[in-house]
């Protein structure tokens, strides 16, 4: 039996595990997405190394045998486009890949605002030493927007550290295993108010787009800080800016900004109750080879015939989850 021809978008990167799939799949590279345009005919499976780019959206006409794509990311928002959503290709991402790495980063961003980082760093910057105020993260309490895996990741690692955690999701619930209550995103205003820390890991989709907006900022409280690891335009970026310029929140931790990168210009990099990270959350040393093993794994199920796992609702822009997401 022939191998399915695999076309890899590299962007330039060097493949983790390519080896193992070349003796499983007759591979294609492409290195940007004019030769993605031109490896699509005959292609069976499209794997989107370089989860950054656009992908297939200019060169869909000629993809004459695709049947998967799988993007190693947790968010599709930018893969996702109406030929493909319409199309039966199946479509598979990097759900689970993340998870711990952006937990840790989210209770990274909380201690820089508890323990008082900021201040610190300039002390030592005028070398001065001088105490300062300090919170404990017992007391406090979390809402986390978004109820996938990342998200029940977050919870249970804030509720070990002693911070409760309520969740953000499509539908109201009671009873959830890792989230003391579940509210309906539409209700994201009137609970707002409620906790110190609100951290959005939402995926990017129509109904979530701007979820986090000037009325929301204002049911926040005065000491509550942002953590957003999700997408930048899941915040309206011109009223948080507003909110964090007149001391409405105390703070935000900002791992993904509208646009990225975050123009220079933008006076989000010069306010001083702001820490930025360039879209990295997600990284950590081992997070490479966890991607290539669960795309080869998903590769020797394909080729056997098995269901894949971490297919996405192509219709909600993610992987639907059995709780309700």
């Amino acid at each position: 039996m022939a191998k399915p021809v695999l076309t890899i978008l590299t962007g330039n990167r060097e493949v983790t595990g390519l080896e193992n799939l070349r003796a499983l799949a007759d591979v294609r590279l492409a290195a940007d997405d004019a030769e993605l345009a031109d490896a699509l005919p005959g292609t069976e499976i499209v794997y989107l190394w370089n989860y950054f780019a656009d992908g297939l959206r200019s060169g869909w006409d000629r993809a004459d045998a695709l049947k998967w794509v799988h993007l190693p990311a947790a968010g599709v928002d930018r893969l996702i486009f109406p030929e493909l959503a319409a199309s039966d290709v199946t479509v598979t991402n990097a759900r689970g890949i993340f998870d711990t790495a952006m937990a840790e980063y989210a209770l990274a961003g909380i201690l820089y605002f508890a323990k008082n980082l900021p201040q610190a760093r300039m002390n030592q910057a005028e070398r001065r030493w001088q105490h300062f105020g300090t919170s404990n993260l017992a007391g406090t309490r979390a809402l986390v927007a978004g109820t996938g895996s990342i998200g029940r990741t977050t919870a249970r690692l804030l509720r070990a550290v002693g911070i409760p955690a309520d969740g953000l999701g499509r539908t109201a619930r009671d009873g959830d295993a890792d989230f003391g209550a579940v509210f309906a995103s539409a209700d994201f205003a009137s609970v707002a108010g409620n906790y110190d820390w609100v951290v959005l890991v939402a995926p990017l989709t129509a109904d979530t787009r701007g979820m986090l907006d000037a009325e929301v900022l204002g049911a926040m409280r005065s000491s509550a800080v942002l953590v957003n690891m999700g997408r930048g335009d899941l915040v309206v970026q011109a009223a948080l800016e507003r909110a964090l310029r007149a001391g409405e929140i105390r703070g935000a931790v900002l791992d993904v900004t509208s646009p990225e990168p975050l123009p220079k210009p933008s006076p989000l990099w010069g306010l001083e109750n702001v820490l930025i990270t360039p879209h990295l959350s997600g990284d950590s040393r081992s997070h490479l080879p966890a991607m290539a093993a669960q795309f080869e794994a998903n590769l020797r199920a394909y080729l056997a015939g098995r269901p894949l796992e971490n297919v996405v609702d192509k219709q909600l822009g993610f992987v639907a989850s059995p709780t309700g997401g």
